[in-house]
């Protein structure tokens, strides 16, 4: 079964529909699901990689996660201020399935290296492939890779990109899994000197959990938005742009005040560390500031959502103070 579309929102508007109305039932561990088998969703402008809804854009959550990718880090507590999850009493401190060893250390190399250097030899070559999924994951019952391998295709002046999963949660993976590869796509090309190509999602079982199916229904039901690209990576060295976002990250993080102008000096790149700042921002007016500074209109929507979220959860966190001292 195979989803084209322009960006996100196309392929998931035609996903969800299809999976709520004819998907087949299925239990796991986790839960009770509706699913495809052999799914493909192919999106022309990966750049058009962060939903317009109001309840599937999450730029700041899928930055830290690509982020932790990027850092080579397999530590919970990098990424659990992006997705709680990974904070939950109980999890362990470091994530065995995590991406970001098994793509740039396990192996005594850095694929993602690797991969690059082959393309800059060789044009047309079928080899340009990241492997995560391992045969020792066969035999674990840790958190394992839910995506097999990350394939590069560069053909003549433009890089497209393949994802091979074994495994999506179509609600609450899959947009995470698109931003984040996509972006590498993007980074990989920009290092190359290439222009972006087409981006192919490949999956073994695509499923939607019994839990998220209210939730899908509602964000079809918001309508369909045209497609919104991202402002493209500039092609001036992106993967030592993005050792200095590492670095501001982990200011970010502990709020300490860093002018994202003066350490990243490239727009597109300072835009991207004042998504970081808003990301641990105190309180509503410590966003507003950081948001008149952003340097591309494409963020502001995401950015007021962001707000409404802090404000929401400021109110019902004086709620609760409130009930307790009753």
């Amino acid at each position: 079964m195979e989803f084209p579309g322009d960006g996100l929102d196309d392929v998931l508007i035609a996903l969800y529909e299809q999976l709520l109305k004819n998907g087949g039932a299925n239990s796991s561990t986790i839960g009770n699901s509706v699913e495809f088998l052999g799914v493909t969703l192919r999106i022309a402008k990966p750049r058009a990689r962060v939903s317009r809804s109001e309840n599937r854009a999450r730029p700041f959550s899928a930055l830290g996660e690509l982020l932790w990718y990027l850092a080579g880090s397999d530590e919970a507590a990098f990424v659990s201020p992006y997705i709680r999850f990974y904070g939950l009493e109980g999890k362990p401190p470091r994530v065995n399935g995590a991406y970001g060893p098994r793509i740039r250390t396990r192996h005594g190399f850095d694929q993602l290296h690797e991969v690059m250097e082959m393309m800059r030899r060789k044009d047309g070559s079928r080899r340009a492939v990241i492997q995560l999924y391992e045969a020792a994951d066969l035999r674990t019952d840790l958190d394992v890779p839910c995506t097999l391998a990350l394939q590069f295709h560069r053909r003549g002046g433009v890089l497209h990109m393949t994802a091979m999963m074994r495994s999506n949660d179509a609600y609450l993976g899959l947009p995470h899994d698109v931003f984040c590869f996509t972006m590498m796509q993007e980074l990989v090309a920009a290092e190359l000197g290439l222009e972006v190509g087409e981006y192919t999602h490949m999956v073994g079982s695509m499923h939607l959990y019994d839990d998220d199916r209210d939730k899908a229904a509602q964000y079809i039901s918001e309508g369909y938005q045209r497609a919104a690209e991202m402002p493209p990576m500039p092609h001036s060295e992106p993967l030592a742009m993005i050792e200095k976002l590492l670095a501001f990250e982990r200011k970010a993080r502990v709020q300490e005040g860093a002018d994202p102008d003066a350490e990243l000096g490239d727009d597109y790149w300072a835009d991207l560390a004042r998504l970081l700042q808003i990301n641990f921002a105190k309180d509503d007016q410590e966003i507003k500031e950081i948001s008149s500074r952003m340097r591309n209109n494409f963020y502001h929507t995401f950015i007021e959502d962001k707000r409404d979220r802090k404000s929401e959860a400021a109110r019902r966190a004086a709620a609760r103070t409130k009930l307790e001292q009753a």
